[in-house]
């Protein structure tokens, strides 16, 4: 591996591409530590301290933000409004024929795509940020801790809400930078070293809180975990697809034979985001209600608590429902089928159209359930932590290890390609 990085700098693009991806990561950590106009410094302390030892929301939003969000930071909102209009011009290209055109348009309908996303990016980041300082002074946002913008007028209000979206927009921008410059997905990279930033903490929280021979047993659990988790991402199921033979003017195309990748895990992350979006909900609507009713009182005991066993629950089955969603939504048999009769192609046994989407859809309904339990066993993991050994920070567990090990696979794969394009042996024998 140590060669295949001395290889890496030898040549001397990619040495640029990578040394360009390092220098945009280390402006996107500067943006996470540079406070927002206005904000009360003497309660932040004790704000990092409930994001560290609290559960539940707290931890999310720290996986994302890096902790900007609680050192309220101009990239406070870090790349989140960038995923949630993402997800959802996904969800609207199903059932809006206009974007599910310009998606079959190729790059040109993409870029079509992707201006609709920063639109919308923009417009969810001035909401957001909005209500975040609405909530963040009424004391609804972080249990104890009111009033983080003493001098809250209409101007200073409306300079916070500016700099947050500013802020947001220009993370896109250093993300798109990597992508056409760099080594890798920008979006993903800024996320991996979000996340990456936070685990010496939570490894030296983890090693205080547990002990010696309790840390030296989780993290050999940790590493059993990532082991799980690379293979869980790498695992497919391949179909064999023939494409039978045919005679064009005098040229005969065809003959080949191929197969479909099915993944175990073919949605990812989205469904935890998902789960916890939705769990999320009940809570806001109850800081909304306010607190004296029965419902702001189920959701204030049930839902805020990881270590609840109803949270667990839910969290759980929810997780299995969406990755069922997403799959449902990302990979559509009918349209695989169409295309492959279009082009002369068959799976060995099974009858090209109708026949093909029933196969297709069976196989993919039976291997996304033990990924999708999987993924689900993963998310709940540091919430067990938790509840059994009251362990507040387990690194090895929940979105950040699959994400850090999702991304980490992918660019250690374009590194690779790189290097084995010009004829240098790369990372992954």
């Amino acid at each position: 591996m140590f060669s295949a990085f001395r290889n890496a700098f030898k040549v001397p693009d990619l040495r640029r591409k990578i040394l360009f991806t390092f220098l945009i990561i280390a402006v996107y950590r500067l943006g996470s530590h540079i406070p927002l106009p206005g904000v009360d410094f003497s309660q932040l302390e004790e704000l990092r301290r409930q994001a560290e030892t609290g559960g539940g929301i707290y931890q999310l939003i720290n996986l994302f933000s890096g902790g900007a969000l609680t050192n309220f930071a101009i990239f406070a909102l870090g790349i989140m409004p960038y995923i949630t209009s993402s997800i959802i011009m996904q969800l609207l290209a199903v059932v809006i024929p206009r974007l599910e055109a310009l998606q079959k348009e190729g790059e040109v309908g993409q870029k079509k795509i992707t201006q609709y996303t920063r639109y919308m990016t923009v417009v969810l980041a001035l909401l957001q940020s909005l209500g975040i300082i609405v909530t963040a002074n009424s004391g609804n946002l972080f249990q104890g801790i009111s009033n983080l913008f003493p001098d809250r007028t209409v101007g200073r209000t409306a300079l916070v809400v500016l700099t947050l979206t500013a802020g947001t927009a220009m993370i896109m921008w250093l993300g798109e930078l990597i992508t056409q410059r760099g080594i890798g997905n920008g979006m993903s990279i800024l996320i991996f070293s979000s996340i990456i930033s936070s685990l010496p903490g939570q490894g030296s929280a983890l090693w205080a809180t547990a002990g010696p021979l309790k840390g030296s047993v989780l993290l050999g659990l940790g590493l059993l975990i990532i082991v799980a988790v690379v293979l869980v991402e790498q695992a497919q199921r391949r179909i064999p697809v023939q494409y039978a033979k045919r005679v064009v003017g005098r040229k005969m195309y065809g003959g080949t034979s191929t197969y479909i990748p099915l993944k175990v895990n073919q949605a990812g992350v989205i469904p935890i985001i998902f789960a916890s979006s939705l769990l999320y909900l009940p809570v806001l609507a109850s800081s909304i209600l306010g607190p004296n009713n029965a419902f702001s009182k189920f959701a204030s005991n049930s839902l805020t608590r990881g270590d609840h066993p109803l949270y667990v629950i839910m969290y759980f089955t929810l997780i299995i429902f969406f990755a069922y969603f997403y799959t449902a939504i990302t990979f559509n048999p009918i349209d695989v089928a169409d295309n492959m009769k279009k082009y002369g192609g068959f799976i060995p046994g099974i009858r090209p159209g109708q026949p093909t989407a029933q196969y297709l859809d069976h196989i993919l309904t039976r291997i996304t359930l033990p990924g999708s339990l999987f993924l689900a066993t993963i998310a709940i993991l540091p919430l067990v932590m938790l509840g059994a050994w009251k362990i507040q920070s387990f690194p090895f567990g929940g979105t950040a290890i699959l994400i850090v090990v999702g991304v980490g696979l992918e660019t250690m794969k374009q590194l690779e390609s790189q290097l084995l394009m010009r004829h240098y042996e790369g990372f992954l024998k």
